[in-house]
């Protein structure tokens, strides 16, 4: 079986249709379409439900493309370990978060374009945690503290954050002394779970409020307008500190430290695109730390 015609079907599966994997791939729908039915001539049963909204996968086709997808990354390591010192090519599926990525890996994601041409790289920006395997990316980068899973991480970096709030809202409310007082305010929610360190020890808080939100940028915007007090990175929260539409709160007990990691899923080697991706990103956290 040809593995063009393998990867054309795994890129059908996971884009959802011929036209959406036609675009990512760069081939005319034609091509595409030809893949596909060379395949299910070869295998003498229909992998996708074709119909003017997309493919779906049929029962077969979702069995096939699970071996189908580790056979390529298979063969993919293969050629990155005999090519190792040669030109990275192919695709990188990345999923990235939406309210650090644009900043703090965006540019990071670019250079890597830059540095090797042939490579295709598609990102997908989001504060969904994404599932990786059902969902075909060859990693994502995640920040903060990991669930427990079988994936693979690497940690490439850290990031710092800090509590919030505007100055009017101080001005109105007063402002927490100790993580207990925080009972008594109105928090912007995006965590379900606030920690805060006093000296080497953790303290844990719910934090209660009527505004919530995925996304750190809309929490920092909330902020500013003066509705509660936020739990946010530096990265998101770094204007509105420099301009003063927000300033540090209850700065006695500073927030953990938390990890920037590159996440893939489980295999003994990761592939090479994967592990460049992961030393550009540590490179690039390790001098913005050292500004």
């Amino acid at each position: 079986m040809d593995l063009d015609d393998l990867r054309t079907f795994v890129e059908v599966a996971d884009a959802g249709g011929v036209s959406a994997a036609a675009r990512r791939l760069g081939l005319a729908k034609s091509i595409v379409s030809r893949r596909l039915l060379r395949i299910e001539a070869e295998l003498g049963t229909q992998l996708l439900a074709r119909s003017t909204r997309g493919a779906a996968l049929t029962e077969a086709g979702a069995t096939f493309r699970e071996h189908a997808a580790r056979a390529c990354n298979e063969i993919e390591m293969a050629e990155d370990t005999i090519l190792s010192a040669g030109e990275l090519r192919g695709r990188l599926r990345v999923a990235v978060p939406l309210s650090s990525g644009p900043m703090h890996f965006a540019p990071v994601i670019a250079e890597m374009a830059r540095l090797h041409p042939k490579l295709q790289i598609d990102a997908s920006y989001s504060d969904r945690f994404v599932d990786l395997i059902a969902e075909g990316f060859d990693c994502a980068i995640r920040v903060g503290n990991l669930r427990d899973s079988n994936l693979m991480a690497k940690r490439v970096g850290q990031i710092y954050g800090t509590l919030v709030a505007s100055p009017d809202y101080i001005a109105t409310h007063g402002a927490p002394e100790a993580p207990d007082d925080l009972m008594n305010h109105q928090a912007l929610v995006g965590a379900e779970t606030w920690r805060f360190m006093d000296g080497d020890k953790v303290l844990t808080v719910q934090p209660q409020g009527r505004f919530k939100a995925d996304n750190g940028p809309a929490l920092a915007r909330a902020a500013a307008e003066g509705l509660g007090i936020a739990w946010l990175p530096d990265c998101v929260t770094c204007d509105y500190l420099a301009s003063g539409a927000l300033v540090p709160v209850m700065p006695r007990y500073p927030l953990p430290i938390g990890g920037v990691f590159v996440v893939r899923p489980p295999s003994p080697h990761p592939a090479r695109k994967v592990r460049i991706l992961s030393e550009l990103l540590a490179a690039s956290l390790e001098a913005h730390e050292r500004r």
